[in-house]
């Protein structure tokens, strides 16, 4: 397709009839006349050899297409905004740029949270939006970094992409208190015989250390599946199931009386969480400081000891 043969600006109007689902709502959101909007609708209808929105009711829905498109033109827009913004220089001091991150909750717990209290010292105008990593998002592959700054996420999952190692964690087992089926120490029996709690389950987020629990002979029962490290303690407490937990986020959870945190009966493999970013962005000026900031995040992080017992942690 040749871009010189189309009006770009079409892209805006599409992202507002797709997000809005009305010309007239999206005509105000541009602050167009109606009638304009009407027209660009007809110009993306006839590109597009489809109607995009169409009337169900007293309401307008997208098409199976404009589904489609509804969620890949705000990333394009994106794409577009950050090309433009690009200055020759950059200022952090007085930086304004919007950091779009993609991670889980645990990276937000101790990656994330670091970051964002750096950039607060050293780049107080940058704005962070975190969104929620998906198993849906992972089997993008690298196309889904274009639209984004970069994915905080272990090895093992993502392609082969620029990246950079920011620290190491441990794998610890989570159950509750009174669970009276657990003693001081796990077995793989118990780990076999307990019913589970699964973070991110399925073969494509499934971790490394559930993934080696198979390899032992050991088949989880998986009792409750959530896309959130964060809930795994709600659903593990009160209950006779089981859970793998990063060291890290076990650390800030360990005072609740209801819950225990125990070593692995098994040399878990260590978790290596890293930040992926698309090669587009490699020499980004405002990219390549935040990757610098991220470096001396990481050292601290990598710093803090990890081999004092967790309080409350039995093993």
């Amino acid at each position: 397709m040749n871009l010189r043969s189309l009006d770009l600006n079409l892209l805006v109007a599409l992202d507002a009839l797709l997000v809005e689902r009305s010309v007239t709502r999206a005509a105000t959101r541009l602050a167009i006349s109606q009638p304009s909007m009407s027209a660009s609708l007809s110009r993306l209808r006839r590109h597009f050899g489809d109607e995009l929105l169409h009337r169900v009711g007293n309401q307008y829905e997208l098409t199976p297409l404009g589904g489609r498109l509804n969620r890949m033109v705000g990333d394009v827009l994106h794409g577009a905004e950050r090309v433009f913004g690009s200055q020759a220089t950059f200022d952090p001091e007085t930086s304004e740029r919007q950091v779009t991150v993609v991670a889980s909750d645990y990276a937000m717990a101790v990656a994330i949270q670091a970051l964002c209290a750096d950039l607060d010292r050293h780049a107080p105008g940058m704005h962070v939006r975190v969104r929620h990593i998906t198993p849906e998002f992972v089997g993008q592959g690298d196309e889904g970094f274009r639209a984004v700054d970069g994915v905080f996420m272990p090895h093992g999952f993502l392609p082969d992409l620029p990246h950079t190692d920011l620290y190491q964690d441990r794998w610890v087992c989570v159950v509750a208190t009174e669970n009276p089926e657990v003693g001081e120490r796990l077995t793989l029996a118990d780990l076999a015989r307990l019913p589970w709690v699964d973070a991110f389950g399925g073969p494509r987020g499934s971790t490394p250390a559930a993934r080696q629990l198979q390899l032992l002979g050991v088949e989880p029962v998986v009792q409750v599946t959530a896309d959130s490290f964060l809930g795994v303690p709600f659903l593990v407490a009160g209950t006779r199931r089981i859970a793998l937990l990063q060291e890290r986020l076990a650390r800030r959870i360990a005072d609740r009386p209801d819950l225990r945190i125990l070593d692995c009966p098994f040399e878990a493999v260590p978790l290596v969480e890293a930040f992926w970013w698309h090669p587009v962005y490699e020499h980004d000026i405002e990219h390549a400081w935040l990757r610098e900031r991220l470096a001396v995040v990481a050292r601290e992080l990598d710093g803090e000891v990890l081999d004092q017992p967790v309080p409350g942690r039995s093993g």
